[in-house]
């Protein structure tokens, strides 16, 4: 299996810093941001208008001090110490002064080209990953976006590898990738076959080992049935494409077992069996997630050669400015961001 450590001119370290991406300024993402960084998160840098982050935190009575970082490709960061008390902001200026809630396509080409910078930088080392806030793909395909989305786009700027980009949804308690992801439900069993499962579970499998430390992985694979087929009377999917996909896995040292009925699979007992699951399609891990940390789950994108995390929610248009917006799963994204890091420097 290949290794998930990118090819680096430096290697991160504690040090290295984490950079912020703004997502869509109309957002609640510069919020989140400043809520993280007064709740005590350190050793990051967010990519903002560093005015606007002040006028922001006047706002929402938050006392920050900020540090501008200039920040030339060639120039590393890893002088943000995590115990400086100042925010360290690299700079940008928005094309149209952002409003909150209403999203301006002018902007996004400052949004693309800080995701854009944002990845090279952690790609080369002198980032250590890359935590994105939330954007709004309708806005940026008005603007002429090319991908589907966010995590697309990040694959373009990567060299990546079989299966990729794929979704885990994380948490303390719970790892996650489904299969199959927006699609209809009716259009699911079409959609799976051997070779997805096989070539997700193969990046589940990488990402626990080398990135969440698990030496041995163990990964629950759902079925798709109910009881996962009961024996073909529900469905014959489970024995015909998953079952020969969690076979597949096996035959390469991966401690994989299923189909396992989703039903039975998520309860605090059954959670101690596994170090993650592969679901067949969105709902049927994304809901056991969500019940078990609907504020703390954090986006992760696999298969990439650099370190990407998001906290699992949207922009929130509807919300912007009125200051309410929790900064959990943010602070998560940073934490889980960090610690991947780390672990990935540890294997290497």
């Amino acid at each position: 299996m290949a290794s998930a450590a990118a090819s680096t001119s430096m290697t991160p370290t504690r040090a290295t810093p984490i950079i912020l991406t703004p997502g869509d300024p109309a957002g609640i993402g510069a919020e989140i941001t400043l809520k993280a960084h007064n709740a005590g998160e350190r050793g990051f840098a967010v990519i903002e208008d560093p005015l606007r982050l002040a006028s922001l935190a006047d706002s929402l009575n938050i006392d920050v001090k900020t540090r501008i970082i200039d920040t030339p490709d060639d120039i590393p960061m890893a002088d943000i110490a995590p115990t400086d008390d100042r925010l360290p902001v690299i700079p940008v200026a928005w094309e149209q002064t952002p409003r909150a809630g209403v999203a301006d396509p002018r902007n996004a080409p400052i949004i693309i080209d800080s995701i854009r910078k944002a990845a090279a930088w952690s790609r080369n080392g002198i980032a250590a990953a890359m935590v994105t806030n939330p954007v709004n793909k309708a806005v940026l395909q008005e603007a002429g976006f090319p991908h589907p989305g966010h995590t697309e786009f990040l694959a373009t700027l990567s060299t990546p590898r079989d299966g990729a980009p794929t979704m885990m949804l994380a948490c303390d308690e719970l790892r996650v990738v489904p299969v199959t992801v927006h699609m209809a439900l009716r259009d699911v069993p079409d959609a799976l076959t051997g070779d997805d499962i096989f070539t997700r579970g193969m990046l589940l499998a990488e990402s626990l080992r080398v990135d969440f430390a698990c030496a041995e992985p163990r990964i629950a694979v759902c079925g798709l049935n109910p009881h996962a087929g009961e024996q073909g009377q529900f469905g014959d999917e489970d024995k015909k494409v998953i079952a020969p996909a969690v076979a597949r896995l096996q035959a390469f040292g991966i401690k994989a077992f299923g189909p396992v009925s989703a039903d039975t699979l998520f309860h605090k007992r059954a959670r101690e069996s596994y170090d993650g699951v592969l679901g067949m399609y969105h709902d049927q891990v994304l809901i056991p997630i969500k019940t078990l940390d609907f504020d703390g789950g954090v986006n992760v994108t696999l298969g990439l050669d650099f370190i990407r995390t998001s906290p699992d929610h949207g922009t929130a248009f509807d919300i912007a400015g009125r200051g309410t917006a929790h900064a959990d799963s943010l602070i998560a994204a940073i934490r889980m961001a960090r610690s991947m890091a780390m672990n990935r420097h540890a294997s290497d």
